[in-house]
């Protein structure tokens, strides 16, 4: 099946569950949404009331939720659908370097719709810097259950993680698998792995692999004893940075705000920050425990031109989890969630409507 059958197969689906009794689609369309619900708001301006959730190891994290406003989103229809279950949470997991704000366009289009969830990952936007002992991957799993112990008590879950999110959803798996099935019941990973990556690109962008594999780890670690001067510099190859996150980020052509949108975010990310967690990147070895989510319904996406989790590694996810669909979005880069958003939201609506209603998305 090519890429493009399989797009225009998510699609298809998205409407014939809609047919089905699917809520999210159904309601979408009652309300006439747009698919591309947030073009018109600005990016970073989608808020609600924080909350501060502790990890384990004391650091505070933050997390904001958007609840369903009955009067507004029609929380009464999407209960009598799902009569047979509670309103599901949908939480979102960004990626490495980013905040909760990368989530712009899902966010836009969720509201008032579905009860969801974003947090910043330790280190990461507002959140509490973590020591450099537990700035890893097993780490953000841990700090991914508290967000659900505290910010969703009751009801399913479905998680969506993108990049780095997608990292900590796989160790929540491997280190809590009883919640899968039970108090989780629907996960996207999105742009993401569990294991195999090549980090020393996300560094070395302009170098052949045989050169920046060798020297990343080095550079990492010399770079970490300059970390403030490296921001220094950061900030003073402004254009050069923008040049490098549209190349690294997009797979085609995107508005000029998307990639300031992006730069800003690694901008705000201190060097520090990256040193902390990127030699964990190279040693991520999980895909023995991905299995466990074909419990559940299961979505991966990702795009084609990915330059950073390529296309592989999503079609390895997609193998090793029973009953999983995988959407591929032809020419997209590492930001598909912002680069194909229509196509992301379209089968994040799959993913909700099936962990909701129990049709299955695939």
């Amino acid at each position: 099946m090519t890429a493009r059958r399989r797009i225009l197969g998510s699609i298809a689906g998205a409407v014939g569950i809609a047919a089905a009794g699917g809520a999210v689609s159904l309601l979408r369309q009652q309300r006439q949404i747009s698919r591309r619900a947030g073009e018109s708001i600005a990016f970073g301006s989608l808020r609600s009331a924080p909350i501060t959730v502790l990890a384990d190891d004391g650091v505070p994290l933050h997390v904001e939720v958007d609840e369903v406003d009955e009067a507004v989103g029609g929380g009464r229809f999407l209960q009598r659908i799902r009569s047979s279950r509670p309103d599901v949470t949908v939480v979102f997991a960004h990626g490495f370097c980013l905040n909760l704000d990368c989530w712009h366009f899902q966010r836009a289009a969720y509201r008032n719709l579905v009860r969801t969830v974003y947090y910043d990952q330790r280190s990461h936007g507002r959140s509490g810097r973590s020591d450099r002992e537990h700035a890893t991957i097993d780490q953000l799993g841990h700090d991914l259950k508290a967000v659900l112990d505290v910010a969703v008590p009751d009801g399913p879950v479905v998680l969506v993680g993108h990049s780095m999110g997608g990292m900590s959803i796989v160790s929540l798996v491997e280190n809590y698998p009883e919640l899968i099935g039970d108090k989780v019941v629907g996960v996207g990973l999105i742009s993401t792995t569990a294991g195999g990556l090549d980090p020393s690109r996300m560094l070395l962008p302009m170098l052949p692999a045989r050169l920046s594999r060798p020297l990343a780890g080095g550079a990492i670690r010399t770079l970490h004893r300059g970390h403030r001067a490296v921001d220094t510099a950061r900030r003073l190859g402004k254009v050069v940075a923008t040049v490098t996150t549209d190349r690294l980020a997009f797979g085609d052509e995107v508005p000029q705000g998307y990639v300031e949108f992006v730069d800003r975010m690694l901008s705000a990310t201190p060097f520090e920050v990256v040193a902390d967690f990127f030699p964990h990147f190279s040693g991520l070895d999980k895909f023995d425990h991905v299995e466990a989510l074909g419990r559940v319904a299961t979505s991966v996406i990702c795009g084609t031109a990915d330059r950073i989790t390529s296309i592989g590694h999503s079609r390895k996810l997609h193998s090793r989890i029973p009953g999983s669909r995988l959407l591929e979005c032809e020419g997209a880069g590492h930001m598909v969630l912002l680069e194909r958003h229509d196509l992301v939201n379209a089968e994040l609506d799959q993913l909700i409507t099936a962990a909701t209603t129990g049709h299955a998305a695939r």
